[in-house]
C-alpha cells in the first residue's frame, strides 16, 4: 500500500502505543528507526498517514496515535507474529483436555482459558437446533432416596440432575424407566418432549407413574434446558480497566449484560461460511462494539450442532501476543470437537 519507511513509522506508532496509551512524536520516532532521517522527513510521512486516515492527531502540539483502519492494517500486515512456546502449548493442551468429551464443559473451560490468557471478556454460545433429539438417558441410584438423571443428546449436549425418589429404585423399577424411555423419549425431538408427553404414559407404567412422576418431571426440564441456545459471559469486569474503551465501556457493558442482542450475531455468524472472523472498529455490526476488537471461531461437530467462542477487547490490545494465544486455543478446540477426544500437537 505505501513504502517501507511509511510502514516501519506506522508500525512504530502503533506498537508504541499499545504498549504505552501515549503518542509518539517525531523526534522518538527518529531514535526508533533503524537507519538515519530527519525529523522533519519524519513529520512529512506523519501527515501523509495522516492524510490518508492511518494516523490521528488528539492535540496539536502532541504526537501521532493510530485510527482504527491502522489497526488493521497493522494486524494484516505489521504486526510480528510471536509464536507459542512448547510450554505454552502443553499448559493449554493440559487445561482443555479435562473436559475434552464434553462439548459445553470445554467451549466453558476455554472460555476460560481465552479471558485469562487475553485480559479481555470472553464467551461461547451453542446454537440452538431445533432438530437435536434425546439419544439417551440414564438413572444412576445414589442412596439415600436420591438418584443422578442424566440425559445425552444426539447433539452432544449432556445434562444432569439429581432427584428425590419416593421409592426404592431397585431392579424392576429401573427396567420400567427404560422401557418408558425407549418407547416415548429416546430419538425424540427434544422441544417435543413435555409433561403432556409424559402424562400420554400413565397407561403405560400403571400405579408406578407416581413413583416415577419426579424422575420423569426432571427429565422434561433437562430436556428444556438443553434445547435452548446457550450464551456465556466471563471476565466483563476485565474491561473496566482497558482504558482505550473509555466511557464507552458502560454502554458495551450493558450491551452484554442483556445478552440477546450478542445472541442473535453469534448465530447469524454460526450460519455464516467463516470459521474464524477478526472484527476491529466499525467492522463490528452493532454500535456498542465500534470501540472493540472482537474474535470469534466457529465450530460444527456432531453432525448437527454448532458453537461459537471468541473474546471482546478494546482495540488496544497486545495483538502479537494475544491473538497467536486466541489462534491456538481455537485450534485446539477445533480438535477436540472434532476428534471426541485429546489431541496433542
Amino acid at each position: 500500500m505505501f513504502g517501507e519507511r511509511r510502514a516501519a513509522i506506522l508500525g512504530l506508532i502503533t506498537d508504541y502505543y499499545i504498549k504505552t496509551g501515549e503518542p509518539l512524536g517525531s523526534k522518538n520516532l527518529c531514535s526508533m528507526l533503524p537507519y538515519s532521517v530527519s525529523s522533519a522527513t519524519i513529520r512529512n510521512e506523519m501527515a501523509y498517514l495522516s492524510s490518508i486516515g492511518f494516523l490521528e492527531q488528539r492535540h496539536t502540539s502532541g504526537g501521532r496515535v493510530p485510527t482504527k483502519a491502522a489497526y488493521r492494517y497493522y494486524v494484516d500486515n505489521l504486526m510480528p507474529y510471536q509464536e507459542l512456546s512448547p510450554f505454552e502449548k502443553e499448559q493449554i493442551n493440559e487445561a482443555l483436555s479435562v473436559n475434552a468429551s464434553d462439548a459445553e464443559r470445554l467451549l466453558a473451560d476455554a472460555a476460560d482459558l481465552l479471558s485469562q490468557a487475553t485480559g479481555c471478556a470472553s464467551f461461547y454460545s451453542i446454537v440452538k437446533d431445533p432438530l437435536d433429539c434425546v439419544q439417551g438417558v440414564q438413572l444412576i441410584p445414589s442412596g439415600g432416596g436420591k438418584a443422578m438423571l442424566v440425559m445425552l443428546t444426539v447433539g452432544g449436549r449432556i445434562k444432569s440432575s439429581v432427584c428425590k425418589l419416593s421409592c426404592t429404585p431397585d431392579e424392576e423399577f429401573l427396567k420400567a424407566f427404560y422401557e418408558l424411555t425407549q418407547k416415548i423419549i429416546i430419538g425424540v425431538p427434544l422441544s417435543d418432549i413435555n409433561l403432556s408427553l409424559i402424562q400420554s404414559a400413565a397407561p403405560l407404567l400403571g400405579d408406578r407413574i407416581f413413583d416415577m412422576l419426579p424422575i420423569l418431571s426432571s427429565l422434561c426440564s433437562l430436556c428444556k434446558e438443553a434445547g435452548e441456545g446457550t450464551l456465556v459471559i466471563n471476565g466483563e469486569t476485565k474491561l473496566l480497566s482497558q482504558s482505550e474503551l473509555g466511557d464507552s465501556v458502560y454502554s458495551l457493558l450493558a450491551f452484554l449484560a442483556k445478552k440477546k442482542r450478542l445472541e442473535k450475531l453469534l448465530n447469524e455468524f454460526a450460519a455464516t461460511n467463516m470459521k474464524t472472523a477478526l472484527f476491529l472498529g466499525d467492522e463490528n455490526p452493532v454500535y456498542e462494539m465500534k470501540n472493540t476488537a472482537t474474535a470469534i471461531a466457529k465450530f460444527n461437530y456432531n453432525r448437527v450442532q454448532s458453537a461459537t467462542l471468541g473474546i471482546i477487547g478494546s482495540l488496544r490490545i497486545d495483538y502479537k501476543t494475544i491473538l497467536p494465544r486466541v489462534d491456538y486455543i481455537m485450534k485446539t478446540v477445533s480438535d477436540l470437537l472434532t476428534e471426541g477426544g485429546f489431541k496433542y500437537e
